[in-house]
């Protein structure tokens, strides 16, 4: 067979062909059993879910592990375990930290919502009726929509009484899954105490099974790709944490009603790229237009300021050039990541096409200095050595 690269390889002999043909059936078989491959395969990751969460929980650890591995213990592997501990303790700690402070008061916040929804809506009709007298307007619809709302209000308590035993179930089912839970934990701990060793051996087996060059093109983009995931989700998670509290803080200062819940959901919601802030300030608009539309109004204007804030000084200040894509391409790797796969798609998009973007950007230079033009598609001149100095 003749040719540099594959793609431009003919076939030209009895094995070629026969491999050509095998080929097309496997991929024929592949197209037309692809449910029962595709069922199979999430069976198979349903079967290893604990091991990809352990991997998740000592991916998101293993920045802190190396943290307290370098500053403190100065790079000791017999003191590695140190390490380990700390970060999880860490980890307990503000969990248990932000379990104490904010989740008491965000019961008491729904349920002084709930308690209080009629009162609201009383509110709201009054207001109503008060514009339509004083200026005319046809608010009878909006008015009559609010006298359903204690059936609506009825129907929702029924609904939740009729869903509490398939919540207890639910809650029931992640109970018996407690031993999943402590496999991951478990894995994760192992993975990050044997880091360097289980890397060592996916780099072995790598070299074992691809040609020397893909196999280092291959260790290759598993960095950059760990960069680009790295640098994003610690950066998101920081700039989103920063926004949640500052969120309360102002709410706390413009005297806003139910600052504790509406921070953390924003905080939360903010991880998103673009979309985040308007998932988290929609539904907050709605809670204090229930309580005081005055409230919303200013709450819109403060979300505004914040969100401008942010993407202006905090986020670039936080994330610098971890994500390397321009805003257009981000819009474009978050709408098509919440396509296919939701949520999770919108806040994995972003990494997953920078990485994309950046390995094309390289096949494209690479096309570019294979056929010698530029990127305008002009001839580039060979550099001609220096006459004088070829005999140096």
């Amino acid at each position: 067979m003749s040719g540099k690269h594959f793609i431009d390889k003919k076939p030209e002999s009895i094995l070629d062909w026969v491999a050509i043909v095998c080929a097309g059936i496997a991929f024929y078989l592949l197209l037309n059993n692809l449910g029962y491959f595709l069922g199979g395969f999430g069976a198979l990751m349903g079967i290893l879910s604990p091991f990809f969460g352990g991997i998740v929980i000592a991916y998101i650890l293993d920045p802190m592990v190396r943290f307290f591995h370098t500053k403190l213990l100065k790079y000791s592997k017999r003191w590695r375990w140190v390490a380990i501990l700390l970060a999880y303790l860490v980890a307990v700690l503000l969990i248990v930290l932000l379990a104490w402070l904010v989740i008491p008061q965000i019961v008491n916040s729904i349920m002084t919502l709930f308690n209080n929804v009629p009162q609201y809506i009383n509110g709201i009709q009054e207001m109503l009726l008060f514009v339509q007298g004083r200026y005319g307007v046809d608010l009878d619809r909006a008015i009559k929509m609010l006298d359903d709302s204690e059936a609506m209000l009825n129907e929702v308590y029924s609904l939740g009484k009729t869903a509490l035993p398939q919540i207890m179930s639910t809650m029931g089912n992640v109970a018996g899954n407690f031993v999943n839970v402590f496999t991951a934990i478990a894995s994760s701990i192992y993975m990050l105490a044997d880091k360097e060793h289980l890397l060592h051996q996916l780099r072995t087996v790598t070299h074992a099974l691809l040609p020397r060059r893909a196999a280092e093109q291959t260790l290759r983009i598993c960095h950059y790709a760990n960069d680009n995931f790295t640098g994003f989700f610690i950066g998101k998670i920081i700039d989103s944490a920063i926004i949640g509290v500052i969120t309360f803080v102002c709410m706390t200062v413009l005297r806003l009603d139910f600052a504790v819940l509406i921070s953390v959901f924003i905080g939360i919601t903010n991880i998103i790229p673009v979309f985040g802030p308007f998932i988290g300030a929609v539904p907050s608009i709605f809670i204090l237009l229930l309580v005081n539309p005055i409230q919303a109004l200013i709450f819109c204007i403060l979300i505004l300021i914040i969100q401008q804030f942010d993407g202006n000084f905090i986020g670039p200040k936080i994330l610098g050039q971890s994500i390397g894509i321009s805003a257009l391409w981000v819009l474009f790797s978050i709408v098509v990541g919440g396509d296919l796969l939701g949520i999770p798609g919108m806040v994995i998009g972003v990494p997953v096409f920078a990485t994309l973007y950046g390995l094309a950007q390289e096949f494209i230079h690479a096309m570019l200095d294979r056929r010698g033009i530029d990127a305008e598609g002009n001839a580039v001149a060979e550099e001609i050595p220096d006459e004088d100095n070829v005999f140096e």
